[in-house]
């Protein structure tokens, strides 16, 4: 069987609270310092050969396929939760047996270094079928951790993963962890494949989420680790038009030479 290293981005969303008379591009491509947002994210992850870049795409795909050539599609054509976009692209999965790392193309300031470090932490934990990478988000602002949109990590007694909590599903108490999911991860593929046989949607979304897909393999008597940084900004996700002018900044300070 073919082993290795694949990449799953996630890219099919339309970004319903950022569409505009003037602009209906899928969420991916809108644009932050004139490039597009997954052009970012594919930057990052050009350590992995883009063959092995799986892109899932949904809403007017042809603008993203026709922007970003050479990589694998697999098609979303109904958005049913994060879990349901990783299901679209199992079929790229098939007769492999490395790892796979699954990522968001709306998270364009995850640095290279960072997919690195999770992909090393990963391969360094024996017996562990899903690694998580975890964080906590420095707000300029001085949000509080209740208000953040992120899952939050639940540990046991001895420190242990339990599971991942979304945000619109947390209690009060929960809302406080500070240990945030940062929606990446590197699953061992058969591990992942196998998850989303038993995924489910009973939730009050409806939806098929990843975040559960850790505790069911967790379930199933398999590892899960995580590697948690010190992520910063690299957190934030692009959903409204002030967190695309927010990445547009960081992108900006980041890369000033470049874009003066």
């Amino acid at each position: 069987m073919d082993t290795g290293l694949k990449a799953i981005v996630l890219a099919a969303g339309k970004g319903t609270r950022m569409q505009t008379e003037e602009d209906d591009a899928p969420k991916v491509m809108r644009r932050a310092c004139g490039r597009p947002l997954l052009h970012y994210v594919l930057d990052a992850l050009s350590f992995i050969d883009k063959k092995d870049t799986v892109i899932v795409v949904g809403y007017k795909r042809e603008e993203i396929t026709g922007s970003f050539r050479g990589y694998t599609y697999a098609v979303q054509s109904e958005q049913l939760g994060t879990g349901h976009a990783v299901m679209a692209a199992r079929a790229e999965l098939a007769g492999f047996n490395g790892d796979v790392l699954v990522c968001y193309g709306d998270m364009p300031a995850v640095r290279q270094d960072t997919y690195k470090a999770l992909v090393q932490a990963h391969a360094r934990k024996q017996g562990s079928e899903c690694t998580i990478l975890t964080g906590e988000y420095a707000s300029a602002d001085g949000e509080k951790y209740e208000e953040l949109p992120y899952g939050r990590i639940l540990r046991g007694g001895n420190g242990e993963f339990l599971h991942v909590v979304e945000d619109k599903d947390c209690t009060p108490e929960q809302k406080k962890i500070t240990e945030l999911n940062s929606g990446v991860y590197v699953f061992r593929a058969q591990a992942l494949i196998n998850a989303l046989e038993g995924l489910k949607n009973d939730n009050s979304q409806g939806e098929y989420y990843l975040t559960d897909v850790p505790a069911i393999i967790r379930a199933g008597g398999a590892g899960v680790g995580t590697l948690k940084r010190s992520l910063g900004s690299e957190i934030i996700g692009v959903n409204t038009l002030e967190q695309l002018a927010q990445v547009e900044e960081i992108l900006k300070d980041r890369h000033s030479d470049q874009f003066s």
